[in-house]
């Protein structure tokens, strides 16, 4: 978690909100949050750079970069019938590729898209490339994360290892927010 002034400092009150996905899941796990610190994109090495550093969804992006189609895993969620929060990893063939914590807004969605969405069966971004849903993508913030035992189980590394993310912002057409995200990818 070295930046080229030094350790990179920890997060602060807006920032953390910007991680709300993330710390959702891990209040409710009792685990406190991997030590992290925010920094420019441009600080970002490659090719997490390339990976995480645009204004698309990750599920394309992944598909392109790894060559085959990210396959959803859910690890935990939680849901009200307008609102689902998950903890995932995305696979490509069998290896993977990215962790997320996610809260999607259902409301503006039409109901099969509701349907595929609560299902869990597919990338949020895939869903929304098949069904066509014009949307927005807005990363809001990059960060460097010491791995910890959840997380690197999760990602198949080791406890440590730094680990690069984003907090990015979904919304519709109109300008309204359906979904806030937390990506992490492995190590490169």
């Amino acid at each position: 978690m070295l930046s080229e002034s030094g350790i990179l400092p920890p997060p602060n009150e807006n920032q953390l909100d910007l991680l709300m996905p993330l710390v959702f899941f891990y209040g409710r796990l009792e685990l406190d949050l991997p030590r992290l610190g925010f920094l420019e994109g441009t600080a970002m090495p490659e090719p997490h750079h390339h990976l995480l550093v645009h204004q698309s969804d990750m599920t394309p992006r992944l598909r392109n970069h790894h060559g085959s189609t990210p396959q959803l895993t859910v690890v935990t969620e939680d849901h009200t019938p307008e609102y689902v929060i998950r903890e995932v990893v995305l696979t490509c063939e069998g290896r993977p590729v990215e962790y997320g914590a996610i809260g999607i807004h259902l409301e503006g969605f039409p109901p099969h898209v509701k349907e595929l969405i609560r299902g869990g069966r597919a990338p949020l971004g895939a869903i929304l490339e098949s069904e066509g849903i014009p949307h927005a993508s807005a990363p809001s913030g990059y960060f460097c994360l010491e791995a910890d035992t959840h997380m690197a189980r999760l990602l198949g590394t080791s406890p440590g290892v730094s680990l690069f993310g984003r907090c990015n912002v979904l919304s519709h057409a109109d300008g309204t927010s359906f979904a806030d995200i937390v990506e992490v990818l492995p190590p490169a």
